[in-house]
C-alpha cells in the first residue's frame, strides 16, 4: 500500500507541475491570438482540434489494452513478455497512423461545411488542416508506444516532466511568434515541433531506464485475444468520449460559427484545464489500483473506492464552487465582456463539469480492472444519445442545447449505466444503489455550499482583478470550512482524513 501511495503522490507532484504550465501558459496564448489575429483564428484552432481529437487514434485504446497487460508480467519479471507485447504495441501504431492518414484525408473535402460563416482571408484551410494532421500522425510513427512501458511502471512522473519542459518551451514560442510574425501557420509548426520532441525525449529516458526491454518476439494466441477483446471496448469508450468531448465545438461551428465557437472554447479551456488537474490524481492511481485489483479482497478495494470517492467529490465539489462564483469575473479580466456567455450557461457548465466527475473513480476502478469490453454497449448508447440530442436541442436552443444534451447522456448513460457495470462485474457483492445514494448526498450538499458561497461572494462590491482575488479567497475558506463542519462526524471522513495522514508522512521520507 505505501508503495502505490508513494509513486501516485510522487506522479501526482510531477503532473501538477505539468498542469500548471499548461493551465496559465494557454490563457496567456489564447489572449494573444485574440487580440493580434482575431477571435475567428481562436475558432479556427478549437475547430480543426475538435476534429481530430474524433480522428485522432493514439488514444483509442490500445495503449490503454497494452499497460493492462503489462501489469502482471512486471510483477513476475517477467521480461521476454513485456518485449513481446511492445513489439506488438510498435506495430499497430503504424498501422494506425496510416489509417489516421487516410481518414484524415478524406475529411478535407468537407471542411466547408462545418464553418459557418466566413473564413479569415489570410488562411488556406486546406493547408493549415494539413499541418494538424501531421502534428497528429507523426506521434504513430515515432515513439509513443514507449510511454506504456513508463506507464505501466507507475512512473507517470517521467512523462509529466518532459511534457513540462516541451510544453513551456512550446507556449513562450508560440507567443513570439504571433507578436513577432503574426503568421498562424509558423504558430501551428512549433505545436508539431513540441510533440515530435515529446516523443523522443520519453523514449530516450524509457531506453535508459528500462534497457532490458526492446521490441521483440511476439505474443501468445491467448493473449492476443485478451488483447483484442479489451481494444475493441476501448475502441468504442475512446469514440464515445471523443463525441462528448469534441463533437459539441464542431456542431457549433456547423450550426452557430466561428466566434461562438471561439466563446465556448474559452469557456471550456477553463473547466478542461481543472479537469486535466484532477485527471492528474485519476491517472496516478490507476497503476495502483490495478495493483490492489490483483492482491487485495473485493471487499477491501471496495472500501477504498468509497473512500477515494469521499476525498474526490469534496475536490470536485469545491471546483465546482470555484467555477460558479469567478466563472465570469475571470472571463471579464480575461477576454473582456464582448467574449462572455450570460451567467445560465455558466451554471451549466458548472454542472457539466460536476456531473463529469462523479463517474470518475468508478472509471478508474473500471479501467484498472480492464472492463473495456464489458462497457461497450454502454459507449455506445452514450455515444448515439449525445449526438442526436446535440443535434435536436443545438437546433432549438443553440450553446444550451449542447450542454444540456451532453448533461442528459452524461448522467444517465456514463454515470448511472456505467455504475452498474462495475458492480455487475466486480464489486457483486455491494449495491449500487448505496454508491448512487452516496452521490447523490454528496451533490446535495454541494449545491448548497455553492448558494451559500455564492451569496457571499455576491456581496463583494469590487470589481476586476482585487475583486477575484477577495471572491477568490472567499472560495477556499467558505466551502471547505461548510464541508468540514457537514462531514466532520460521518465515518467516511475519518477513514480519509486517517487515509491523508497517512499517505503525507511516506511521500515526505520519499522525497
Amino acid at each position: 500500500m505505501a508503495r502505490r501511495s508513494i509513486n501516485a503522490a510522487r506522479n501526482i507532484i510531477a503532473a501538477s507541475v505539468d498542469k500548471v504550465v499548461r493551465l496559465v501558459l494557454p490563457f496567456i496564448v489564447r489572449a494573444v491570438i485574440i487580440q493580434v489575429l482575431g477571435v475567428e483564428f481562436l475558432g479556427l484552432s478549437s475547430l480543426f482540434a475538435s476534429i481530430l481529437q474524433v480522428l485522432n487514434l493514439a488514444e483509442m485504446g490500445f495503449n490503454s489494452a497494452i499497460v493492462y497487460n503489462m501489469y502482471g508480467p512486471i510483477a513476475k519479471k517477467d521480461t521476454k513478455t513485456i518485449c513481446a507485447l511492445m513489439n506488438l504495441y510498435k506495430k499497430v501504431y503504424r498501422i494506425i497512423g496510416a489509417i489516421v492518414l487516410v481518414v484524415g484525408l478524406c475529411v478535407m473535402p468537407f471542411l466547408n461545411n462545418l464553418i459557418d460563416g466566413s473564413v479569415p482571408e489570410s488562411i488556406n484551410l486546406y493547408a493549415l488542416y494539413a499541418i494538424y494532421l501531421f502534428n497528429t500522425v507523426s506521434t504513430y510513427f515515432l515513439f509513443a508506444y514507449k510511454s506504456a512501458l513508463v506507464t505501466a511502471h507507475q512512473r507517470n512522473d517521467i512523462i509529466s516532466n518532459v511534457r513540462a519542459i516541451t510544453g513551456f518551451l512550446q507556449y513562450v514560442v508560440q507567443i513570439l511568434v504571433i507578436l513577432i510574425t503574426k503568421n498562424f501557420y509558423i504558430y501551428v509548426v512549433v505545436e508539431c515541433f513540441a510533440s515530435i520532441m515529446d516523443n523522443v525525449l520519453v523514449a530516450i529516458i524509457a531506453k535508459r531506464k528500462y534497457p532490458e526491454y526492446i521490441c521483440a518476439g511476439n505474443v501468445t494466441s491467448e493473449q492476443k485475444k485478451s488483447i483484442r477483446k479489451k481494444v475493441t471496448g476501448l475502441v468504442i469508450h475512446k469514440v464515445c468520449s471523443a463525441t462528448r468531448n469534441s463533437l459539441d465545438s464542431i456542431f457549433i461551428s456547423a450550426m452557430i460559427g466561428l466566434t461562438t465557437v471561439a466563446i465556448y472554447s474559452n469557456y471550456y479551456t477553463i473547466m478542461a484545464a481543472i479537469v486535466g488537474v484532477m485527471g492528474i490524481l485519476t491517472t496516478s492511481m490507476t497503476a495502483g489500483v490495478g495493483d490492489s485489483i490483483v492482491i487485495e479482497t473485493e471487499e477491501k478495494n471496495y472500501k477504498d473506492m468509497n473512500k477515494f470517492n469521499f476525498i474526490y467529490m469534496w475536490l470536485a465539489g469545491w471546483l465546482t464552487v470555484c467555477l460558479a462564483c469567478l466563472y465570469q469575473p475571470l472571463m471579464q479580466i480575461w477576454m473582456g465582456e464582448e467574449y462572455m456567455f450570460p451567467y445560465g450557461i455558466v451554471v451549466l457548465f458548472c454542472v457539466y463539469f460536476y456531473s463529469l466527475k462523479m463517474g470518475d473513480i468508478r472509471a478508474v476502478y473500471s479501467d484498472a480492472k480492464g472492463l473495456w469490453y464489458e462497457n461497450r454497449h454502454r459507449a455506445i448508447i452514450e455515444s448515439v444519445m449525445n449526438v442526436i440530442l446535440n443535434l435536436v436541442l443545438g437546433h432549438f436552443l443553440g450553446v444550451v442545447g449542447i450542454i444540456v444534451g451532453t448533461l442528459i447522456s452524461l448522467l444517465i448513460i456514463n454515470f448511472g449505466y456505467g455504475s452498474q457495470i462495475l458492480f455487475k462485474h466486480y464489486f457483486k457483492s455491494f449495491k449500487v444503489s448505496e454508491y448512487f445514494l452516496r452521490h447523490g448526498l454528496y451533490a446535495v450538499v454541494t449545491l448548497a455550499v455553492c448558494a451559500i458561497t455564492y451569496a457571499v461572494c455576491a456581496a463583494i462590491n469590487v470589481d476586476g482583478a482585487q475583486g477575484l482575488i477577495f471572491k477568490g479567497c472567499v472560495c477556499i475558506v467558505v466551502p471547505n470550512m461548510l464541508y468540514i463542519l457537514i462531514y466532520r462526524k460521518t465515518k467516511i471522513y475519518k477513514d480519509a482524513a486517517g487515509f491523508l495522514k497517512k499517505i503525507i508522512p511516506h511521500t515526505r521520507k520519499k522525497e
